[in-house]
């Protein structure tokens, strides 16, 4: 099934070239099936290429996903046209009766930043509490995981040395007595991830009795996947959803702007940045969204009306 985003919106074009299947208004409404509902709070400065990234994750499930784009009401970007907010974007306050299966919170430029600094702290920390009660799924990225864990369970961010930027293996963590959870199927044993970061969070921090599992970690770059099962939650620090060219773009910018930037590691084929990188990880970016719009789809009520009724127990396996 394809996604529902409009028409005009700048990631359409450069999705239906890629052959990602798209679906308009009149087309959606004659479908007899109710799409996922899912909102996608856009944090990034480059918010037209966030919006293709997770779009095109979420355009290549098996069902129907209507996207709505969500932006901050207490603080504007000045990285993107105000037109473009105007045309695809609402505000949390506008959207705030409504319920929705799939909550996305994305990596927000401000990570050196306490948490408290952040212009749009009380308003974030306000949109977390309502998606407790008001959205059945949650799927957190990189700075956006580490918010939304400081503020559910008091964990802190440690800033780095130096940035942790390039590719990383990866391992899930197997635990004998429990099957690998759903969130993880098909994954490999190891596995690749676009890691671009100033902190990190640490296993250690993690309270005992918060029912968060740590599902992948890496020896080189720490903590990269939690989920929190009886809310449903995702917390990814790294970038699966990241596009080949997207670290090397990062790249070429700290370069403009720094004397001294180190290459990103395991990127460059013998580091050589004329060289095109090769994209390693966009196999598993789609393994981990559409189980995750899979698992959604499965335990989601088929009333939207349901979702934060009852306390929304976990369904069964």
């Amino acid at each position: 099934m394809p996604i529902k985003i409009p028409n005009d919106l700048p990631a359409f074009q450069k999705l239906k070239v890629e052959g990602v299947q798209l679906i308009g208004e009149d087309e959606a409404l004659r479908q007899d099936i109710r799409p996922m509902q899912v909102a996608l709070l856009n944090l990034m400065p480059d918010k037209p290429k966030t919006e293709t990234q997770l779009a095109r994750l979420l355009g290549a499930t098996p069902l129907q996903v209507e996207l709505t784009l969500l932006t901050t009401s207490t603080y504007r970007p000045n990285t993107v046209p105000l037109s473009h907010l105007q045309s695809f974007y609402q505000t949390w306050e506008e959207v705030k009766d409504r319920k929705f299966d799939g909550l996305i919170v994305t990596g927000s430029p401000v990570e050196l930043m306490p948490f408290e600094e952040v212009k749009y702290w009380d308003e974030l920390r306000a949109i977390f509490d309502w998606s407790r009660r008001n959205v059945h799924s949650h799927f957190f990225i990189c700075w956006g995981a580490q918010a939304a864990l400081y503020h559910f369970h008091g964990v802190p961010k440690h800033t780095l040395p130096t940035k942790r930027f390039g590719i990383y293996n990866h391992f899930v963590i197997e635990r004998r007595d429990t099957r690998r959870p759903p969130l993880l199927r098909g994954f490999d044993d190891y596995f690749l991830v676009p890691v671009s970061r100033h902190t990190e969070v640490r296993e250690r921090d993690i309270p005992k009795d918060s029912g968060l599992e740590v599902l992948a970690v890496s020896n080189a770059a720490g903590l990269c996947l939690l989920q929190e099962p009886h809310y449903r939650t995702v917390y990814m620090f790294n970038h699966l959803e990241y596009d080949t060219y997207t670290l090397h773009d990062e790249f070429m910018r700290d370069q403009a702007k720094l004397a001294d930037v180190s290459l990103p590691m395991n990127y460059y084929p013998d580091d050589d940045p004329a060289k095109p990188p090769r994209n390693c990880w966009r196999a598993y970016a789609h393994l981990l969204f559409g189980n995750w719009i899979n698992e959604m789809y499965r335990t989601t009520p088929y009333e939207l009306a349901g979702i934060g009724e009852g306390g929304q127990p976990v369904a069964a396996d």
